[in-house]
């Protein structure tokens, strides 16, 4: 049987169609449309008309492809980039009438289980009581847990291309001030998270996403052209000096570095440091890079569910903001245990 998954991202439209006859979902193809939507939206977060019709598009096309290779309805959604969106209902809705397709959005602490449901199936059981960290454009989740979903799951918004936007003020290579001041934003926002993760004392940690992948590689991790099976890790000492190198270069020289693609050159010396900082709050030293992430829960999800009722049910908030069923797969209370 063939499934897929539609995720609309900050900078891409992606595509993944896989066989899920089997426990594992086997990746058969996958297409990416590159639209760099956290590049078109205003102050408030307000996608502009043009960006919108150039999504329509994007997943139009997308979901025409996945109908060639036998999905006639894939899982198709959206994260942060429009579920914070102001005029998010009239984004939705012209996908809906465009493209003819319905693009869900996830609750942050939905994205963070359904992640960490598909590392803890990549890592397996040996990995003991696991953490959980995933730096996207809008927003970095984190989740804990020692079984199947997560015991605690939450979502902060503090996503690389959101801070290089807000704290940044245009200026590349960041002058100092504003480093520290991404720093200071994170320290605020993941203090209590981080209370929690230290408190839980997790036997591994887990890094998910192209900002963790990337700065990965650019530490001396094998690079994607070894496949997915050789262990990636990134250890914080050395993200710390290459979070130096990364700072002092403007993005189309960091650009030419090991690993940092030009799409996200620009925000990647913001995703080093909240990588650095959240791993330096935790406790962490070094991190797994796993390949699976939010597209590959989803498949896990409804392959170990049987159906497809969840994705109607839970999770899903309407365009008004308001959400359909459950928030989450099990959320966890967010204070730490006294």
């Amino acid at each position: 049987m063939r499934v897929g998954v539609v995720d609309v991202g900050s900078n891409t439209v992606r595509l993944v169609v896989a066989d899920a006859d089997g426990q594992v979902p086997l990746p058969v193809h996958t297409a990416k449309r590159r639209l760099r939507l956290a590049e078109h939206v205003d102050g408030a977060g307000r996608l502009a008309e043009e960006p919108v019709r150039a999504l329509v598009d994007a997943v139009r096309d997308v979901q025409e492809e996945a109908r060639r290779w036998g999905v006639v309805e894939p899982f198709a959604f959206a994260t942060s980039i429009v579920r914070d969106a102001p005029n998010r209902a009239e984004v939705l809705e012209a996908v809906e009438s465009g493209a003819g397709i319905r693009l869900r959005t996830l609750s942050g602490e939905a994205e963070a289980e359904l992640t960490f449901l598909a590392a803890r199936r990549w890592m397996g059981w040996r990995a003991g009581p696991l953490v959980l960290f995933d730096i996207g454009g809008g927003s970095l989740e984190v989740a804990f847990g020692r079984s199947r979903l997560p015991d605690y799951a939450a979502s902060l918004p503090l996503g690389a291309r959101r801070l290089t936007r807000d704290l940044f003020d245009g200026q590349d290579p960041p002058r100092e001030e504003h480093l520290k001041a991404v720093r200071r934003q994170v320290r605020h926002q993941l203090r209590d998270v981080a209370a929690r993760i230290r408190w839980e004392m997790p036997h591994t940690a887990v890094a998910t996403s192209r900002t963790f992948q990337q700065l990965a590689r650019l530490c001396g991790a094998a690079p994607g052209r070894y496949g997915p099976f050789v262990e990636r890790q990134l250890d914080r000492r050395a993200l710390s000096e290459a979070l130096k190198e990364l700072a002092r270069l403007p993005a189309d020289r960091r650009a030419q570095l090991p690993g940092i693609s030009a799409a996200r050159a620009e925000q990647c010396v913001a995703g080093a440091v909240v990588a650095h900082t959240a791993m330096k709050l935790t406790g962490t030293e070094t991190v797994t890079v796993c390949p699976w992430a939010l597209r590959e829960g989803i498949l896990l999800r409804y392959i170990e569910d049987g159906d497809a009722d969840w994705w109607a049910r839970e999770h899903v908030e309407t365009g008004d903001g308001s959400r359909g069923g459950a928030a989450s797969l099990r959320l966890a209370a967010a204070t730490c245990p006294t």
